[in-house]
């Protein structure tokens, strides 16, 4: 039977892996050896092993988890096509955000921190339309594009008028799984079956204008809350974005957002 399988070295070199690697994997039972010998404890590897091997290899090279490796090498096709799946959407996800990231940079390293005018003042009472979602940071898109889908048509269905622009509204915190709401200034319908609706108290805010794509508002953001600080001031929720520029109007370079944050005096 020896003459059959393969010294772990031999095996090593074959599928490209170190013997290490090929303990570790052992050891964690995502690659066991053909036999071990009770006496030395060397491992031995049949020739046909190497395809799993060689795929653990490949898909430790672009960074899967050991357990999603470990499921897909068992699973039948179709699972495996979905377990891969769901690990290309991710990878797709963080090559989004990677890529907002790097162009934040790009900006922050041809101009500096750009600046942003942030003046105070006072927002009245707004009623809005509201449709509510859990979502996380990531998602907030995706999100808002969904809760669109749902607000205008319920508005429509309900007959109920609306003034733009559209209202989104977040908590001070992004948090993994966190509110958010997106609304539309409705003046008049109460009691108007339809979305549900809620009541935002006028009072003194912080606010600034950002123009340009949704990945780089973290900026505005930086210096909204940095003035905010520096005024002695507590921020308090909801936080408010107005589309001024939604995206089916103009380019990403183009988009304009309001961004609003209600402040108290800090007395702590």
């Amino acid at each position: 039977m020896h003459d059959e399988l393969l010294t772990i070295g031999r095996f090593a070199r074959l599928c490209r892996l170190s013997v290490k690697q090929l303990r570790h994997y052992d050891e964690l039972g995502l690659l066991a050896p053909a036999h071990v010998d009770a006496g030395s404890g060397y491992r031995y590897y049949a020739p046909e092993q190497a395809r799993d091997a060689l795929t653990i290899g490949l898909l430790r090279d672009m960074d899967l988890p050991l357990a999603v490796i470990a499921r897909a090498l068992v699973a039948e096709p179709a699972s495996r096509a979905r377990i891969l799946g769901a690990e290309r959407d991710r990878l797709a996800e963080r090559i989004s955000r990677d890529r907002a990231r790097l162009e934040m940079l790009e900006r922050l390293v041809e101009g500096g921190l750009p600046g942003y005018e942030v003046t105070m003042g006072s927002e009245p009472e707004r009623r809005l339309a509201v449709v509510r979602a859990v979502c996380a940071p990531e998602g907030i898109g995706a999100t808002i594009a969904e809760c669109v889908g749902r607000l205008l048509p319920a508005l429509a269905g309900a007959e109920i008028a609306w003034e733009p622009p559209l209202w989104a509204l977040y908590p001070l915190d992004l948090e993994d799984r966190m509110e958010i709401a997106l609304g539309a200034h409705t003046p008049h319908g109460k009691g108007v079956p339809g979305p549900e609706f809620e009541v935002l108290p006028g009072g003194p805010v912080a606010e600034t204008v950002h123009i340009g794509p949704y990945t780089q508002l973290p900026l505005a953001y930086n210096a909204l809350f940095a003035a905010i600080h520096e005024r002695g001031l507590r921020p308090r929720a909801p936080v408010r974005e107005v589309y001024l520029v939604a995206p089916a109007e103009a380019p990403q370079e183009e988009l304009m957002t309001r961004l609003i944050i209600p402040v108290q005096e800090d007395t702590a």
